[in-house]
């Protein structure tokens, strides 16, 4: 099963989505199901590391990953901004952990679909497929607005209705080995995709516009959230969410994502996180904070405006102590992870997935490492544990303490 993320607002130009085999899921369909645990990364580049021990490292954190029993790992797809990620092609980055591992899922989250040829994109999609033994899962958006300038993309009014028929026309190269296109930004004729998979695929959307959750909400489909927003700034959008799949008789798949750091002792988790989620934070802020700024004109021009609201330049003055605080990241004692997890899932009703960041920022290979243990060891067997005996009393199983 190809799990498929985009962000967009899905146009019809020539196809209908109707076409390509992904059923809703409805309430009766994940009912009891467990949370899945998985771990994300932006590949984020900081002095005193260079581009090949990076990838060592994270290879040996995949392997790592898949020996604790994580569902899933996923990479961004980012260029030209080393701090942000130098997550530059994924694909090939899965091909090579899944000669290390052997149950762990890959996905791409998500490839920037605007320097891809969607039809090339396509063939991609299914030859990782094949590589990884079944375990590639990804999706598409439109990445970041300080990118384009970066790769001699138009900022312009072209670009979002430009991405919205690449979508189409992506997902009718996936669903179809022949196919042809008629549009205003594409046009092919009688093209083949090779290699092919004939298998159909889960859609997540990941976005800030309204449609993109009412659109999840009708077709059945899950969403995933930014890394670093806490509930409160996410609420309205999700109680949308949440709100439509009941209109639609769909059930909520979010996937929620925080930057992670745990040690047995508190003291010591918000000493040792300190310099990493600090650098965590800093990456994510360098293309605004450390180049030039694209265009205020093109940015809003191409529906990129949210990059001129100086959100992101804010983010990087927030103290750190403050960023725990208020759930920005979560750092402290397994006990403490549990009871923040706890927290959102309690308020944020809907959450089948959580993933957490522990290799940003510069974070040395072995805090990563014990990061992923702790909450192997420590975090995750607590949900697990919950979840069986809620299973139990579903199907009317009594537990009993064995003396």
């Amino acid at each position: 099963m190809v799990r498929l993320w985009f962000d967009c607002h899905v146009r019809s130009v020539g196809y209908s989505l109707d076409a390509v085999d992904m059923s809703p899921r409805t309430r009766d369909d994940d009912e009891g199901a467990e949370v899945r645990f998985s771990l994300y990364s932006e590949l984020q580049l900081h002095p005193g590391k260079t581009a090949e021990q990076l990838y060592a490292e994270v290879l040996e954190q995949i392997q790592n990953a898949d020996r604790l029993g994580f569902d899933c790992y996923a990479a961004i797809e980012h260029f030209f901004f080393p701090k942000f990620s130098i997550s530059a092609n994924p694909t090939a980055l899965f091909a090579a952990a899944a000669q290390r591992t052997r149950n762990i899922r890959f996905r791409t989250m998500l490839h920037a679909l605007p320097y891809h040829n969607p039809t090339v994109l396509a063939s991609v999609i299914h030859t990782t497929h094949i590589l990884t033994g079944g375990r590639y899962e990804w999706g598409v958006g439109r990445g970041h607005g300080w990118i384009p300038p970066k790769a001699g993309v138009p900022l312009d009014e072209h670009a979002r209705p430009r991405y919205e028929e690449a979508v189409d026309l992506l997902l009718a190269a996936l669903d179809n080995e022949t196919f042809s296109h008629h549009g205003e930004y594409f046009d092919v004729d009688d093209s083949q995709i090779v290699p092919f998979v004939a298998e159909p695929y889960r859609v997540y959307l990941g976005g800030t516009s309204d449609r993109t959750y009412t659109l999840a909400a009708e077709r059945g489909w899950g969403v995933a959230v930014p890394p670093l927003l806490p509930y409160k700034v996410l609420e309205t959008q999700l109680d949308l969410y949440r709100t439509s799949c009941a209109a639609a008789g769909t059930t909520p798949d979010i996937v929620w994502i925080h930057a992670c750091h745990l040690d047995e002792d508190r003291d010591t988790a918000v000493r040792e996180g300190r310099d990493w989620v600090t650098g965590f934070i800093q990456g994510n802020c360098s293309p605004l904070t450390e180049y030039p700024k694209p265009p205020t004109d093109g940015l809003i021009a191409a529906g990129y405006g949210f990059y001129t609201a100086g959100i992101m330049e804010q983010l990087a003055e927030v103290p750190y102590e403050q960023l725990i605080a208020d759930d920005y990241v979560w750092v402290g004692t397994p006990e403490d992870i549990i009871g923040r997890i706890e927290e959102t899932l309690s308020v944020c009703e809907g959450v089948q997935e959580i993933a957490i960041t522990v290799n940003a920022g510069g974070a040395p290979n072995w805090m990563a490492i014990k990061n992923q243990e702790l909450f192997a060891q420590r975090v995750i067997p607590h949900f697990k544990a919950r979840d069986s005996n809620a299973k139990d009393r579903k199907d009317g199983v009594t537990v009993s303490a064995q003396a």
